[in-house]
């Protein structure tokens, strides 16, 4: 019976995970030739930009058949500009693959990438490439993963895994597994592979991916040592990507988690799997159903998104990598309406991008990751559309979150309306997000009226007073309110909660606790002893940190910490300059922090969160048979459910 398995293989760009892909392909007998990048006939790389730019762009399918393993192949983008997109697919694996350089280390988005596997809780295969390259060294990199990412990285090449100096290493990372292996001396196969599931232990191969070594026995590995996931009966599925094939017909990526997806099935409200394709690279076979474990694209759903969840399935976590610049789009002589058309059927392929028109600019703004995402979008929308726009020069996204606990009231009682809604706004942990809940008895307020209140929590982007950035990391609680059986409808919820998010960050900012934040870059500099002392300077001029590697050579010198993106966003080019081409700068957005210079920033910003209509923290009372505004700082006192400051 066939075991069928989802992977993905995911790497730092550069570390040969798509000519890993290739290889994976020719072995297993899928393709009659070996496909190369830079000959741009790579079978997971078939779009005209992959090509040009020689890298993964989009998550790409491809099948295979190895002894009794079915595997699906689910090849992601390695440029940490589109992280985000690598992270949707995380979400829908049963096994990843982490393709790593035998002569580049561990880069920082290497990682990150192991982060995020974490995060997602994905066994783990390491594929150690390129080891006939200058430089090598294959057995000093795993002993790096063991100390730096997980004693668990455990060489697997050759056939004694089950017993002797491999099984004992295997058997350290459980308490009950050693104390068995010590009265035995053997592993069985089943306590390997459930190690494996469990993220205990991380099978190490090596191999030279263009010179076809090691492939095969990465090949045996995946089919000797994963376990099939078990799945519910009932039919649920996750998407992972949006794309449009080149009629224009909008897909669906999903995995089914359970049951089977029929043609013609309704899966949203009044949306139905028009057509179900299986993907093989760009070519793809129509059926009429897919069953559990496999990953189809569907057509003829119209409001799907990456991470939703359909069937019995909820939606999955939201991206931790999130974008940190934003862009100003020039249209020129094009037309604006088409442009931003556009820009929306992209933002629906990567809601990451968040499109959104300035009327008071008159322009268009997208959030991005970086320059090497702008570039590429550039040439989408020139390819793609023949739209020839502008990008300005990236600005840097703020949030903003609050350092102490404060209730914020929202009152919303125009006539014949009438809601009262309490908060409970607290600090989180950096990095959490926003977070909801509810601490209300139904006696107080009815359990339909709370969920208006956590539905209309949940339906906005919440604005910080600060800069009107994005708020974050904040535990937003329902704690008391009011509703009236005769005058309530929902809308008038939405406006009360609204309101109350605001009115309470007013009060945190007339006690000075709302706390502007910026992102940082988590980087690694490598550079020429002799420029130590200039990177040190640089770094403390940049308002950043930094710790010197105790291993450094005689030569080059390692330097790694936390800087803002601010200031570091280009250095790379001033370490190219002083270092005469021998130094270089890694970076990858390491989350946000208290901003350097956030006096500065808001000056700069000129915002005014009372005049801002559409986030105001005022409220709405009643008198004589007309509504009147009442200002933020007056609502507590006048509020109808108890207040406690």
């Amino acid at each position: 019976m066939n075991k069928q398995i989802t992977a993905g293989l995911v790497a730092h760009v550069d570390a040969g995970k798509t000519t890993l892909t290739e290889a994976l392909l020719y072995q297993s007998g899928q393709r009659r030739k070996l496909g190369r990048v830079d000959n741009g006939d790579a079978f997971l790389d078939p779009d005209q930009l992959e090509k040009q730019r020689g890298i993964t762009i989009f998550a790409h399918q491809a099948n295979l058949q190895y002894n009794d393993l079915q595997l699906t192949l689910l090849d992601t983008p390695g440029h940490v500009d589109f992280a985000a997109q690598t992270e949707q697919v995380l979400q829908v694996l049963d096994y990843a693959i982490l393709v790593i350089s035998a002569s580049n280390g561990l880069p920082g988005y290497t990682r990150t990438l192991w982060s995020l596997l974490d995060r997602y809780r994905v066994p783990t295969f390491i594929f150690i490439n390129k080891v006939d390259s200058v430089g090598a060294d294959p057995a000093g990199l795993i002993q790096q993963l063991q100390a730096e990412l997980s004693p668990g990285c455990i060489d697997f090449t050759g056939n004694q895994i089950t017993s002797g100096p491999t099984a004992e290493a295997i058997a350290l990372q459980d308490d009950t597994v050693l104390e068995d292996y010590l009265t035995s001396g053997q592993l069985s196969t089943t306590t390997v592979q459930q190690l494996i599931k469990q993220r205990k232990v991380f099978p190490c191969l090596t191999g030279s991916a263009l010179k076809l070594t090691g492939v095969n026995e990465l090949l045996a590995a995946m089919a000797k040592w994963t376990l099939p996931t078990n799945y519910d009966p009932d039919f649920s599925a996750r998407v992972f990507k949006i794309s449009h094939d080149q009629n224009g017909h909008r897909l669906t990526w999903v995995r089914v988690t359970g049951g089977r997806l029929q043609a013609k099935q309704e899966l949203l409200p009044g949306e139905k799997a028009d057509q179900l394709r299986v993907y093989n690279g760009d070519k793809f076979t129509i059926h009429q159903e897919v069953t559990t474990g496999h990953v189809a694209a569907v057509a003829g759903l119209t409001t799907s998104y990456p991470g939703q969840g359909l069937g019995s399935s909820n939606d999955g976590r939201p991206p931790q990598l999130q974008p940190i610049l934003s862009y100003a789009v020039a249209t020129g002589s094009a037309d604006p309406q088409a442009s931003l058309r556009a820009l929306r059927e992209l933002a629906d392929e990567d809601p990451q991008l968040k499109v959104s028109w300035s009327k008071h600019l008159q322009e268009i703004h997208v959030h991005l990751m970086g320059e090497v995402q702008r570039e590429i979008l550039e040439q989408l929308l020139t390819q793609r559309y023949g739209l020839h726009l502008q990008f300005s020069q990236g600005q840097i996204l703020y949030r903003e979150t609050i350092d102490h606990a404060i209730e914020g009231v929202g009152h919303f009682e125009p006539l014949r309306h009438y809601a009262e809604v309490h908060l409970l706004l607290t600090p989180a942990p950096r990095g959490s997000g926003l977070t909801f809940a509810s601490n209300c008895r139904e006696e107080v307020l009815s359990h339909n009226w709370q969920e208006q209140v956590l539905t209309s929590l949940r339906a906005k982007e919440h604005r910080g007073v600060l800069t009107g950035a994005p708020l974050t990391d904040v535990k937003i609680t329902l704690i008391g309110g009011k509703g009236s059986i005769v005058h309530s409808v929902g809308g008038d919820f939405r406006e009360a909660t609204w309101r109350a998010v605001r009115q309470g960050l007013m009060e945190l900012q007339s006690g000075h606790h709302n706390i502007l934040l910026e992102p940082w870059y988590r980087y690694r500099l490598t550079i020429p002893q002799d420029q130590v002392g200039r990177a040190i300077n640089d770094i403390q001029q940049m308002h950043g940190q930094f710790k010197l590697a105790t291993n450094t050579s005689n030569t080059m010198a390692v330097l790694s910490g936390m800087a803002p993106v601010a200031t570091m966003r280009d250095y790379a080019i001033t370490v190219r300059n002083y270092s005469h081409g021998q130094g270089q700068l890694d970076c990858i957005v390491g989350g946000y922090r208290p901003c350097h210079n956030a006096e500065t920033v808001i000056k700069d910003h000129h915002y005014e969160a009372t005049a801002d209509l559409l986030n105001t923290p005022d409220s709405v009372f009643c008198a004589h048979g007309a509504g009147y505004p009442v200002k933020w700082n007056q609502v507590p006192q006048m509020a109808h459910f108890p207040y406690q400051k």
